[in-house]
């Protein structure tokens, strides 16, 4: 065990210094695309004004320090705290994070905010860059809490039917629409509920059992159980996918991810049971011969496949209703926290750096 150990911690660093040209803009943000052999880096053509993306350079954080904790070599860690840098001098709309910057000028692109695609991950690595090195990242405890409040002053809101979501900004002007990828953020806020002001701990708790309830009506008001892509809260409607090409299902995690959080901080039943009827739904309508398919459309009478099996089905799905169902001390939260994909990495804890060195 311990010479594969050896050999990953040996590839692993070496996939880092790979990326590190990513990172060699004039701003230190980095491009989201990288020729290895050149070093050469671009941007994603449909991205606003050649920018890089949110959610993918604020993804890196908790990969890196960590590159650094196996490596010994701060580059890593280096890298992405000016990431971090950058965000914090720049003006801020309403205090929100726009999804495009530019790496060359460090100019926000279009004014798109969203806590789901192009966003999402970037306020998830706030709070657990923050959990992974024991508590003491006051930066990134900062920042989380800063941008929990600009959410929940103008992006969420709650349908006249009394379901919270949370709505798209795009330049001032909010879209009712809250995307699957967006429900992660139920278990987000709960996770983060123990380190608010004392006096919110309970409302962060309550934000996260709020949209927790807001995605599961989304999976119950569809024939299959299973939640759409995205859903709306306009012209009457709530929690459902008005427009064709959002109402597949490709296997995704989050809201699974959300009901695994809920239920290791509150031992609700109801999340078991939530969970529970997801199982139910993926074994009726996605299970097929080699493994498990997408759907076309949740809210049709008969299954049309996509027959595409999802990485992320098997590294977040599976693995998070594992957890559901599991006991609290596998994987308990003191001890690791799940990057974005759900791969489980260990919280730094503060005697840990004494324990190596004496072991040298």
């Amino acid at each position: 065990f311990l010479l594969n150990f050896q050999v990953f911690r040996k590839k692993a660093v070496e996939l880092g210094e790979k990326l590190l040209p990513a990172f060699n803009t004039p701003t230190g943000i980095p491009w989201a695309l990288l020729n290895i052999k050149s070093g050469i880096g671009r941007n994603w053509p449909w991205a606003s004004g050649g920018s890089s993306i949110l959610a993918e350079f604020g993804t890196l954080h908790l990969e890196f320090v960590h590159l650094t904790h196996l490596s010994g070599n701060p580059v890593f860690a280096e890298k992405v705290m000016n990431i971090r840098k950058v965000l914090s001098r720049l003006d801020k709309p309403e205090g929100l994070y726009p999804n495009y910057l530019n790496p060359s000028s460090g100019q926000w692109g279009q004014h798109h905010v969203s806590i789901g695609g192009l966003g999402d991950s970037f306020y998830e690595y706030l709070l657990k860059a923050w959990l992974m090195s024991d508590k003491t990242d006051e930066d990134g405890k900062k920042m989380y809490y800063d941008a929990v409040q600009a959410i929940e002053t103008h992006l969420i809101r709650k349908s006249s039917g009394g379901l919270m979501y949370i709505a798209e900004w795009k330049g001032g002007l909010l879209e009712h629409k809250m995307g699957h990828l967006t429900c992660f953020a139920g278990g987000m806020f709960a996770l983060g509920a123990d380190g608010a002001p004392s006096d919110k701990t309970g409302h962060h708790i309550e934000l996260g059992a709020e949209i927790a309830r807001t995605c599961h009506e989304s999976y119950d008001r569809t024939g299959m159980k299973l939640g759409p892509e995205a859903f709306r809260f306009d012209g009457g409607v709530e929690a459902i996918a008005t427009r064709q090409n959002e109402k597949y299902y490709i296997l995704r995690p989050e809201v699974i991810e959300t009901y695994m959080y809920m239920w290791r901080l509150t031992h609700d039943p109801k999340y078991r049971q939530w969970g529970w009827e997801a199982v139910e739904a993926l074994e009726k309508h996605c299970r097929v011969d080699g493994g498990y398919s997408g759907i076309r459309d949740v809210y049709s009478n008969h299954e049309s496949h996509d027959d595409v099996q999802q990485s992320f089905f098997l590294s977040e799905t599976l693995k998070y209703l594992y957890l559901l169902f599991s006991e609290d001390d596998l994987l308990p939260f003191e001890h690791w926290v799940f990057n974005t994909e759900a791969h489980p990495l260990p919280v730094l804890h503060r005697d840990d750096g004494k324990k190596e060195e004496n072991q040298k």
